[in-house]
């Protein structure tokens, strides 16, 4: 409540963002086509929910999750935002604007995705018309993460298909030089015609939801525990792959335990087995990657003694 009274210009700000909000309400969605609703708001809970399935089901369900993260991370943020000096800033009209015009590019090209961009464009200049230049600077890290509340749809296949190729031809080199297991990859299919098993690593089994994942904690931890860009780069990058690693220790799962019991047990691992605990192994490795690269970047470098001081060091 202290921090709600030191805000200034909150109804000035909500009037705006219920004006903004409706207007994307009401003529959000270009494409009635294929989702007949002019929200976008329904639109992006159709692509999250991938057409209404359950949010875990779904490739893309972690954009439903990223609004909560931002408002953690801006509520984190509290008291730097507050001690601003907060006030209207008239140029951030301009951003607005610029949020305008991305809609209507996104309605002229019919690709929500666009306004879907357009739309938090615009939320962002609000920001700073309430509040300042300041707050627009203080706050464009948190707003960031907005990037990932934008649907790839078909347009993440030519990323998913290499994806899957890679995890296929990774899976059967360690299976044959490192586990012994005959198993022939034949596109995307893993197949052991000796022990009657086969496996598709189909879209779904890509690993671009949890890169996805890894690359936004990624982005995350870079921000918050680091100074300089390249340390943030470094952690940044580090998100594909671990990314890549988790998935790879899920497929080569499957493939032992059907090496083990035969195809039935492969389904049992590959459908997450007890309370889906096996679904979470991607995670596992990208986020101890994390880390465990967040300690050894923190942790202090010895300083080499200068030459003068060892050799005085050296005298008796």
């Amino acid at each position: 409540m202290d921090c709600w009274h030191r805000l200034p210009n909150k109804g000035f700000f909500l009037l705006l963002l219920a004006a903004w909000s409706i207007l994307f309400q009401l003529v959000g969605n270009s494409t009635r086509g294929y989702i007949h609703t002019s929200s976008l708001f329904f639109y992006l809970f159709d692509a999250f929910t991938a057409g209404g399935k359950a949010l875990l089901d779904s490739e893309e369900g972690y954009g439903m999750l990223m609004p909560l993260v931002v408002l953690g991370l801006f509520w984190m943020k509290r008291k730097e935002l507050l001690g601003l000096r907060l006030g209207v800033w008239w140029p951030g009209l301009l951003l607005l604007l610029s949020g305008v015009g991305l809609h209507l590019l996104g309605f002229l090209c019919q690709q929500p995705r666009i306004s879907v961009v357009g739309f938090f464009v615009g939320i962002y200049g609000l920001t700073g018309l309430a509040w300042g230049q300041g707050w627009l600077r203080a706050s464009f890290f948190p707003f960031f993460l907005f990037v990932f509340c934008v649907p790839l749809g078909t347009l993440a296949l030519p990323v998913t298909f290499r994806l899957r190729l890679l995890v296929s031809e990774l899976v059967t080199v360690i299976a044959h030089n490192v586990l012994v297991i005959n198993v022939i990859r034949h596109g995307t299919s893993l197949i052991n015609p000796t022990e009657g098993y086969q496996y598709e690593v189909a879209a779904a089994c890509s690993g671009i939801r949890s890169m996805m994942a890894t690359l936004a904690l990624s982005v995350i931890l870079a921000f918050f525990s680091f100074r300089t860009w390249w340390k943030r780069l470094l952690v940044i990058g580090s998100a594909f792959p671990l990314a890549l690693l988790g998935n790879l220790l899920r497929m080569l799962t499957i493939v032992i335990a059907a090496e083990l019991g035969g195809q039935q047990w492969g389904n049992y691992v590959h459908d997450g087995g007890p309370l889906d605990l096996f679904s979470l192994l991607p995670y596992v490795p990208a986020f101890a990657g994390l880390l465990l690269l967040e300690h050894y970047l923190h942790r202090p470098r010895a300083i080499a003694p200068a030459p003068e001081a060892a050799s005085q060091e050296g005298t008796p």
